[in-house]
Formats: C-alpha cells, structure tokens, sequence
C-alpha cells in the first residue's frame, strides 16, 4: 500500500469533519431531527403536509454549498474508474442497503454513532463490512 502524499490533506479533512459533526449537531438542537440524507430525500418523495420546505432547503443547502466551493476556487480533478453500468447497479445496491438499514452512513455513522445508539453502531459496521468486502471482491476476485 502507498499513500498518495501530495493528496494527503490531514488539516482540511479535520475541518470537514468538524463542520459535518458542527451541522449535524446545530440540526438536531434547531430542529429535533436527525440529519440523514436517505431520509431527508425520502420525505421528499413521499411529502407530508408541512414537511417539504425544510427538507428541500435542506437538500438545496448541499446542492448549492458544492456549486459555491466551485466558483470559490479550483475544483478537485475526479476521475471514476467504473463503467456507467455499474455505478447504475452499485447506487441501486447503496438505495436498497439504506432502505433496509434504516438509513444512511450520514443519519447512522454520523449522528447516530454520536448519539451512542447501538443500532447506529451494528448499521455502521454493516456498512463498513460490505464495503470492504465489495473491493475485495472486485479488486482482488473479479480483476
């Protein structure tokens, strides 16, 4: 294994952690709810009544902090390695996993692992796990 060290960004990767967990947290006191994304999204495409205009200002609020750190400055250089059939079956596989997970890597290992909430903590780890059996299988048995 090598590390890339001129991508290794130690500081400004601490920073965006402590501004997720710093928003998370403001979230929760303002607003009583868990900020998960599948869940946010979820309520949007079956709306209550009362319940859209929070849920997409939320949902314009990531959409327009990424286009604003765009113009703000040079972007990073993304490179995807994966034909567009399988980034179609791999998001199919990460919507069906949160829905039997009852929720995201955001609302479980980000606010709920924060909470101490056990069912965050086996959600997360089933994350993890599948994850890094998911590139072992494809990197190492597939290849």
């Amino acid at each position: 294994m090598t590390i890339d060290w001129a991508s290794f960004t130690p500081w400004a990767s601490f920073a965006g952690g402590l501004l997720i967990g710093l928003a998370a947290a403001i979230f929760l006191l303002f607003n009583g709810r868990i900020a998960g994304i599948s869940g946010i999204v979820g309520g949007l495409l079956r709306p209550a009544k009362g319940d859209v205009m929070w849920r997409a200002a939320f949902i314009l609020g990531l959409v327009s902090a990424s286009l604003a750190f765009n113009l703000a400055g040079r972007s990073p250089v993304i490179q995807i390695d994966a034909s567009m059939p399988t980034l179609i079956i791999a998001g199919l596989l990460v919507g069906i996993g949160t829905r039997y997970g009852s929720g995201c890597t955001s609302g479980h290992g980000v606010c709920g692992l924060s909470r101490l909430s056990l069912r965050s903590l086996a959600a997360t780890l089933a994350f993890m796990l599948a994850g890094f059996a998911t590139v072992f299988v494809v990197r190492h048995l597939l290849a």
